[in-house]
């Protein structure tokens, strides 16, 4: 009984026990020789990898698609017994050693190839039916957490057809916008969405800019969304800048935020947006008060205020204001004369809302002079 409940949930659970194989399949790809004739037991090796492709064949067995790992796992059998008949130190045996491991290092690569398109398309399915039909947050996130961490181990063709094919970004857009789901859940599709970016640039920027993500984003109003939109900016660049303009008072307004968190958070993506921003963006910005706010942050230093939250980081909003006109500055929005323009229009601002004429003559001073941003 006890060994039917283990096929049973083996066959259920498939997933672990082909990772253990691709695994085992792996080690013989760099040096299969080395890997047997090294062990204490010579046989060690090969005895573990063929007990996990029996464990493995009634899954394989009955799964059409792993038609191919079957074969290449005979294949390997045959091979790994042919390497150990291979024990004399002959130069025709050790011509043949050597195609036999060349033999089985290819053959280890097919196999872990196999195995990781069946997981990836598995894996794929799981997160479709539980965005579609779970309705435990916990859930929800573990499935998001886990496509996050495939799509952060590089671009794969195979891959990005199988989640082009699951329309993942459609559901993870519509994720993000749905306004009656958790925070916890929006904030971690935000963070795939980012990965999809970042996994292929010239599939999924498009699909950013024509959908509604980036307004969620800023609706969302937390600090890992806007983290993630600060991060959307520094990679999609001008595009989005140009199309944010609209945007630009929410994204202001939370520099107000009760928060200290999102108030640096908001400031680094206020930064971001200016070293990019064409000249009608960098108006809304200042027409939002953005000196006037930024000056109210450095206060927050002087007072010694930002100390309290140990997750913003020591000192985040010293020289706000002159680290705003350096971006704007070396930024690649403007043309000379208007960032001269912009400079002037900082300088009359800060003079406006200043509290005290030391004040103004420091922040001046620090505009003028520049300041690290």
């Amino acid at each position: 009984m006890a060994e039917e409940a283990q096929d049973h949930h083996q066959n259920h659970h498939p997933l672990p026990l082909l990772e253990a194989l691709r695994k085992a399949s792996k080690a013989l790809q760099n040096n299969p020789i080395a890997t047997i004739y090294n062990n204490h037991d010579t046989n060690a090796a090969i005895e573990a990898l063929l007990e996990l492709a029996t464990q493995a064949d009634p899954i394989i067995s009955t799964d059409p698609s792993l038609f191919n790992l079957a074969q290449l796992l005979n294949n390997l059998k045959i091979l790994l017994e042919n390497l150990e008949k291979l024990q004399s130190y002959g130069l025709r045996s050790l011509l043949r050693r050597q195609i036999t491991n060349y033999n089985i290092s290819q053959v280890g690569y097919a196999i872990e190839a196999e195995i990781q398109a069946y997981v990836d398309r598995k894996h794929v399915e799981s997160f479709v039916e539980t965005m579609n039909e779970s309705e435990e947050d916990g859930e929800k996130v573990e499935a998001l957490v886990g496509l996050e961490t495939r799509l952060s181990r590089g671009f794969d063709k195979e891959y990005q057809e199988l989640i082009l094919k699951a329309k993942v970004f459609s559901i993870v857009e519509f994720i993000i916008c749905e306004s009656l789901l958790s925070n916890w859940v929006k904030d971690q599709a935000a963070v795939v969405a980012l990965a999809l970016v970042q996994f292929n640039k010239d599939v999924f920027v498009g699909l950013v800019l024509m959908g509604p993500i980036i307004g969620a984003l800023i609706s969302m109003g937390s600090c890992r969304s806007i983290q993630v939109l600060t991060s959307l900016v520094r990679i999609i660049r001008t595009p989005l800048v140009d199309d944010i303009n609209e945007e630009i008072p929410r994204i202001i307004r939370l520099l107000s935020s009760e928060e200290l968190k999102m108030k640096a958070v908001a400031m680094n993506c206020v930064f971001e947006i200016g070293i990019l921003a064409r000249e009608e963006v960098i108006e809304a910005m200042l027409g939002e008060d953005l000196v006037k706010k930024l000056m109210d942050l450095q206060r927050l230093e002087v007072m010694g205020e930002s100390k309290e939250d140990e997750g913003v980081g020591k000192f985040p909003f010293l020289g706000c204001v002159a680290a705003f006109a350096v971006q704007v500055e070396v930024g690649e929005g403007l043309e000379k004369t208007e960032k001269r323009a912009v400079k002037l229009e900082i300088l009359k601002r800060v003079r406006e809302a200043s509290v005290s004429e030391a004040e103004s003559a420091t922040v001046v001073s620090e505009v003028l002079w520049g300041s690290s941003p």
